[in-house]
């Protein structure tokens, strides 16, 4: 049951698919939302009108001071030549307390020359709940020219990973919690759904109560300043992928004399209300899904016929159909639902290297066997072949519905909101739709609001968008670009989730000499 916005970037999915967005809200926020947990300013001033984030004060608060001044104790760990740390942030930026203080994981590889060192490069992969730090040890040996020049940094966000992780389930309740019926078609199936959705968030705040409500992705980019400092470094470097484009731009809103290099990839647009953030998913993956079907048309055997995407389309609702009512054997005690049918399916949407896998398994599910889609499923939800799950399930909608207020209250509202889903897309319509349900029932009230974000006084900043990108659809990359007001656009036609490191030389080649010396990327330019 897919029921988080989770954006990572397509080289995670590799190691462990991701996807889906979920629960986001049509107000707009406050330029101080973190300082107290997204309801005043630190003055305690209410929010201003203005629907632009606003920077916070260059001066660091007093109360601060000792954050910004603390030396981390490195020492080597994990994958050789990286270091390792941990960072204390406040739990509460307006009342900082020691004895409330998180401790934030930190990594680094430092600069392997040749060239003179230019400072650090912070990577974030997204999520929200992706380990940067994992991404880290994964991306640090490439591209060679940056890591030359960069020492390059991670630090796993608030409650994610290593930093104060969200812990919301057993690894029990996680199995039956990923196995519940993703479109219900009775009231009792409706019933089913939404005590999930209670129980796991029940869950999360009896387990992560004290981090549960200071998650949000204005704190986790206040503490990236706080990293900035400590590294000794005047302005940060940074690159984003997908939900780590929101963090990136985040912080340059917050923080715009201190936002130094920072490449966007896979961009998400923070002004979006909820209905059409979560409309222009579904559209995105029906976009990715039309793609992998006429690719898998044009091969002889496709599993989806031979006639066209309209009924590849029809017959992979027929197989969803079937593993509702008959789940498939997969050689385990867990069996292939269409819920971890559907979630398999979409995992590999980020990534068109995927697609002969997905053909496989296809076929196979079709013949009775599930292993290879549940498989897929698994590597979504970063499930281990000995049944324990990682945190990333967990943070995602722990920072997503802090960040904003539910995309729907209620059952009713999804029902309504149907048409307009399956219109999107035939066939995940109805999953994304209720899907959206999840935050309605979340503890902790939504702190944050959608906003434009500007970023005055930045350095430029690139934004990478590829042109059939499902998770973090192309409008959004342009929509982030025209905001930001040193935004540049760089542009990949093509398939999958985010463009850096993926096999474009000409995206590659843009990016790395940007991140080197500076030089934006030509106006408007297009990669193929």
């Amino acid at each position: 049951m897919s029921t988080s916005r989770l954006l990572r970037t397509s080289a995670a999915f590799l190691a462990a698919s991701a996807l889906l967005i979920s629960g986001c809200s049509s107000e707009r926020s406050s330029p101080d939302a973190d300082a107290s947990s997204g309801r005043t300013t630190e003055a305690g001033a209410p929010r201003p009108a203005d629907s632009s984030l606003q920077p916070l004060p260059t001066a660091i608060p007093a109360k601060l001071r000792p954050y910004y001044d603390q030396k981390l104790n490195w020492h080597a760990c994990g994958v050789a030549g990286f270091e390792c740390a941990t960072m204390k942030a406040p739990l509460d930026y307006a009342r900082p307390s020691a004895a409330t203080d998180l401790k934030l994981a930190v990594a680094r590889k430092k600069a392997t020359g040749p060239g003179s060192r230019l400072g650090s490069l912070m990577v974030n992969p997204g999520g929200p709940g992706g380990s940067a730090i994992d991404y880290l040890q994964q991306y640090a040996p490439q591209p060679a020219p940056v890591r030359a020049r960069y020492d390059m940094v991670a630090m796993d966000p608030r409650g994610v990973a290593r930093s104060e992780p969200i812990e919301c389930l057993s690894n029990k309740e996680m199995d039956r919690y990923t196995q519940t019926d993703p479109t219900p078609d009775s009231p009792a199936e409706v019933d089913k759904l939404t005590t999930a959705y209670r129980n796991f968030a029940k869950g999360c705040e009896s387990r992560s109560g004290k981090v549960l409500s200071h998650v949000s992705t204005i704190e986790a980019a206040r503490d990236m300043d706080v990293l900035r400092a400590v590294l000794g470094d005047k302005k940060v470097t940074y690159v984003g992928a997908s939900y780590g484009t929101f963090l990136g731009a985040t912080y340059a809103g917050l923080f715009p004399t201190r936002a130094g290099r920072m490449v966007l990839d896979g961009a998400m647009n923070p002004d979006l209300d909820a209905r059409t953030i979560n409309i222009d998913q579904t559209a995105g993956f029906n976009t990715a899904f039309t793609a992998f079907a006429a690719d898998c048309i044009k091969k002889q055997g496709c599993p989806l016929g031979d006639k066209s995407t309209e009924d590849a389309g029809r017959q992979l609702s027929a197989l969803f159909k079937k593993l509702d009512a008959h789940p498939a054997e997969t050689g385990e005690e867990r069996k292939l639902t269409e819920s971890l049918a559907t979630t398999g399916v979409i995992a590999a949407m980020y990534d068109q290297h995927a697609w002969p896998m997905l053909r496989d398994y296809l076929a196979q599910a079709k013949a009775g066997n599930g292993r290879g889609l549940l498989t897929l499923s698994d590597s979504y939800y970063e499930r281990d072949p000995n049944g324990s799950y990682a945190n990333q399930m967990y943070a995602n909608p722990a920072v997503n519905c802090l960040d904003l207020a539910p995309a729907f209250t209620s059952p009713d509202k999804v029902r309504a909101a149907l048409p307009s889903f399956r219109k999107a897309s035939p066939v995940f319509g109805d999953n994304f739709a209720w899907a959206a349900l999840n935050c309605a029932y979340w503890p902790v009230k939504s702190a944050g609001k959608a906003h434009r974000i500007e970023a005055k006084g930045a350095s430029p900043i690139v934004v990478v968008g590829t042109t059939r990108d499902p998770a973090t659809p192309y409008a959004w990359a342009k929509a982030l670009a025209g905001q930001l007001a040193t935004g540049a656009l760089l542009t990949y036609e093509g398939d999958g989730h985010t463009a850096y490191g993926r096999g474009s030389d000409c995206i590659d080649a843009a990016i790395n000499t940007y991140l080197l010396d500076g030089t934006t990327p030509s106006k408007n330019k297009r990669c193929k």
